[in-house]
């Protein structure tokens, strides 16, 4: 009986932690986010809602994925009316599938870049879940298959600086090589280009670039190596301008196939904060025997060290940030 008596404060302290940990494991954002096979995200807020747009696999569909959440636990999947491979289509467009879109909210109006058929197009919208419409009066893309020959012309980002000035970004290569990153100013229909497009491929570039700006400075950050294999990784460049000259980052790559292959091939990701703090949502390659690559979304911290480097991304998943 004594014995017993002994063993109770143990036991009450054993149920404690189970229950902390228990708790602890609800509340962690696990990777992979969500079933099904998606890639190349970008993501917006609106009203306490979240939607991610992505590219499904395997290697785009008629459609774009569209996720919506409030808690990155629950996920519903949205269809949108636009952009459609048969709405998106043009004299000159590839066989390329809907990939990769990038989405902006400016004055009240969102907007959308995505490639389809190896080509930049545009869309606009009241709501994040539309109905979403081609930005251009005469449903032509932004930049054709033909335009810039050297680019692959794929993986469009939208910045909007601090200012109110936005700027498109895209570009990728042939044949997992020479990647090359086009960048223009937009004029205040997010349509119209202010200028002459400009190469500004910074080093160890391939594709899918996405500009962040902290604390003055403006970080282009992008995917090298191969989307098929391991070698696919997150790496970025600092540079005083949106348009660079580029200083090749610290720690890079900041997230690359894990030593245990858990993570393999990670990249085309994007970045957004929530109280403070950064997160990355990128796609990583899914383990299968097919001739083809099934990816799966992932979410984790990305942090800065005193100097404004990014530190190498630790790919564990994060606490539950949307309460």
């Amino acid at each position: 009986m004594n014995h017993t008596k002994r063993l109770i404060p143990y036991l009450i302290l054993f149920l404690i932690a189970a229950a902390f940990n228990c708790s602890a494991q609800a509340d962690f954002i696990k990777n992979p986010i969500v079933s099904g096979y998606y890639a190349d995200p970008t993501i917006i807020k609106d009203k306490g809602t979240y939607y991610i747009y992505a590219t499904i696999d395997p290697w785009g569909a008629e459609e774009l994925g569209v996720l919506e959440t409030k808690d990155f636990k629950t996920f519903t999947r949205r269809h949108i009316n636009w952009p459609t491979k048969k709405q998106c289509i043009s004299p000159t467009s590839g066989d390329a599938m809907v990939w990769a879109p990038s989405i902006r909210k400016v004055n009240s109006k969102f907007y959308m870049y995505v490639a389809v058929g190896s080509e930049v197009w545009a869309g606009v919208s009241d709501h994040p879940l539309g109905p979403w419409k081609n930005a251009k009066p005469d449903n032509s893309p932004l930049v054709t298959k033909n335009d810039y020959p050297q680019v692959h012309n794929i993986d469009p980002d939208c910045f909007v600086d601090s200012d109110g000035q936005a700027y498109l970004y895209w570009g990728s290569g042939y044949n997992w090589v020479n990647g090359h990153c086009m960048a223009v100013k937009l004029k205040k229909d997010m349509i119209t280009f202010d200028g002459k497009p400009i190469d500004i491929t910074p080093p160890h570039y391939f594709e899918a670039p996405h500009l962040v700006k902290r604390k003055g400075l403006y970080y282009l950050m992008y995917s090298y190596g191969k989307a098929i294999d391991g070698t696919y990784q997150i790496r970025y460049s600092i540079g005083k301008t949106p348009l660079g000259p580029w200083i090749e980052g610290e720690n890079d790559p900041i997230l690359s196939t894990s030593a245990d292959s858990t993570t393999f091939g990670p990249g085309h990701h994007t970045v957004f904060a929530e109280n403070g703090q950064y997160y990355i949502l990128y796609h990583r390659i899914h383990p299968q025997k097919q001739a083809y690559v099934l990816r799966e979304l992932c979410i984790d911290s990305l942090n800065f060290d005193s100097k404004g480097n990014i530190l190498k991304v630790n790919p564990s998943g994060v606490a539950n940030f949307t309460k």
